[in-house]
Parts: structure tokens; sequence; C-alpha cells
């Protein structure tokens, strides 16, 4: 069968094309491994516009039930749920997906919204801690962390943007970094470290997170002088990096250099005709499920008039 679209990525991106590409009547197939994407972690979401507050699970069951509530009666909303793609190619103006259960589509246009995963701190410790004071979302979980002493680790713009935000909450901020130059930009740099409530320690190797049921300290190495420091800290916010799901469409569409798909931010089209692609794993500057959500329907829009303008 021949698809108008077909959206790739279950998360608040991807669900929030396929409402759009229902109600337009797009014959389209939406392909989803899990719903709700990085946010299903989260014990509670405070910026998702709409809801106070939310369960990143909440979260991803209203995704689905929404999306789900448009493959009715007109039925030109197919749903392929907990499917994985995992080569895109194209030949003339059509594109071949297939899954890793060997099914295969076909269609007009593609839609890539498969998200990123947030780089792991992999030292002893973090696996076990990881959403019992272990966060990889400032702007998701920090009030949850009101006028506590907590930790950022990294170096670049997210670290910085990271602690900013959770300066706004907490009783104090350290930024821990390996090296002894920071990434982001000078300006941010200099405005964060400012707040009195705010502290740098550079040069610092992470050894271990502790804490019995909930992370209680944070023990590192300066590397310059050897000695080990632990710090009593109720959080930890972890922005050493993004890894894009963008692996199975590397060799059809150009990717920057991390990895995330390239496009245009006036309507979200990739530098391959008939390709869109919104959210993480593109390579947008900020990255929030109401910035997803939003990019997604302008691809959407722009998707619809290729297709009946073409």
């Amino acid at each position: 069968m021949n698809y108008d679209l077909i959206i790739i990525g279950g998360g608040p991106a991807g669900s929030a094309a396929a409402v759009y590409a229902a109600r337009k009547r797009l014959k389209t197939l939406f392909i989803t491994s899990e719903w709700g994407g990085q946010s299903v972690v989260s014990e509670q979401i405070f910026n998702w516009v709409g809801s106070v507050s939310i369960s990143g699970q909440e979260l991803a069951n209203n995704l689905k039930k929404h999306v789900l509530e448009n493959t009715g009666a007109l039925q030109t909303l197919e749903v392929k749920d907990g499917e994985r793609v995992n080569m895109l190619t194209k030949n003339a103006d059509v594109f071949s997906v297939k899954t890793e259960s060997g099914e295969e589509f076909l269609t007009k246009t593609i839609l890539i919204t498969t998200g990123s995963g947030h780089r792991k701190l992999e030292v002893k410790g973090a696996d076990r801690l990881e959403h019992k004071g272990l966060t990889y979302c400032a702007s998701c979980d920090g009030p949850l962390f009101a006028d506590m002493d907590v930790v950022v680790v990294g170096g670049g713009n997210a670290a910085f943007e990271s602690a900013a935000q959770l300066l706004a909450y907490c009783k104090s901020v350290t930024l821990i970094h390996r090296s002894d130059t920071f990434r982001a930009d000078e300006i941010t740099v200099e405005k964060v470290l400012k707040n009195p409530k705010m502290k740098a320690v550079k040069n610092a190797e992470i050894l271990e997170i502790t804490g019995d049921k909930f992370v209680e300290g944070i023990t590192y190495k300066d590397k310059i002088t050897g000695k080990d420091t632990e710090l009593k800290i109720s959080g930890i916010f972890v922005e050493i990096g993004q890894i894009p799901n963008t692996n199975f469409v590397k060799d059809l569409v150009p990717l920057d250099e991390v990895g995330r798909i390239k496009i245009n931010p006036l309507n979200q089209k990739t530098e391959t005709a008939g390709i869109w692609a919104a959210g993480d794993c593109s390579n947008i500057l900020y990255h929030q499920n109401n910035i997803a959500a939003g990019d997604a329907v302008r691809a959407l829009e722009d998707i619809y008039l290729y297709i009946h303008t073409k």
C-alpha cells in the first residue's frame, strides 16, 4: 500500500504530527517503538502546556490516546505500535520504509521524529540512582529540588542553561566539569557564575554517586592535585550530550557533526526532497517537548502543501 506520509517516532513531535495528518485526511502510517519520548521516565513534568503537573507516563498515555482517537471512521491514519524502523531508501519519488520485523511500506513523504537519547553518566552508582535524584532534565525535574543543594555535570551551553534554571529554585548549584575550559559561550558562563548560589569545579573526574534509596552525595577527584572530594547533595543533573536516533537514515539525509538531521527551520525540510524532521533528532537550538510538538506541526503543514501543490 502506498501512503501519503509515514511518521517515524512516537514522542510529542510524532504524536502532534499524526493528529494533524489525520485531521487533514492524509493517508498516513505512524510507526513507533514506544510512546512519549525521553520524558516517559520523568516523575513529574511541570512545563507541558495545558497541564500544571503531569508524569512522564501519563503524558505518554495521553499522546497515545489522542493519536488512536484519530484512527476511527475515516481510517486515514494507521498505527504500527512497538515497531522500529531500520532502513529508508528512495526510488524516484517513492520512499521505502523497512522495519526490524521485515515489513516494508511505500510512501510519498516521510517525517522523522525519532528524538535522541541522553549520553549517560557512566560512574559507580549512576545507574542505581537514576531517577532517584540523578536526572537528565532540569526543566522537567528542577522544581522537585527546591531549596536543595544540587550538582550539574557538564561544561557546555546545555549544562550552564540547566544551572541557570536550577538557580531559580535550588539552595546552591555546583557545576562539575572534566576539563580546564568550558565549551559554553563566554557570556553565558560569566553571567551564570555571577550568581552567589553558583559554583564551578574544573578538572574533575567523577568517581561515584552515593546514596541508599536516593542521591546523597557525589565524589570526584581533582585531576591536577589527585585529591578526592565528596559533596553532600540531593540532586544531580547530567548534561554531557545527546545521541540522536538517526543512524537508520544517515545514508539518505545529511547530518550535522553530532548526528542530528539538518533541517530548514522555516519548514523543517531536510536537504532530501520529500523528507522532513522535527524534534530532538533535528539540528534545532532548543530541545523541549513543546518545541518538538510545534516543530512537527510546522512540518505537517508544509508536507500537506507539498503533497497537494507539487
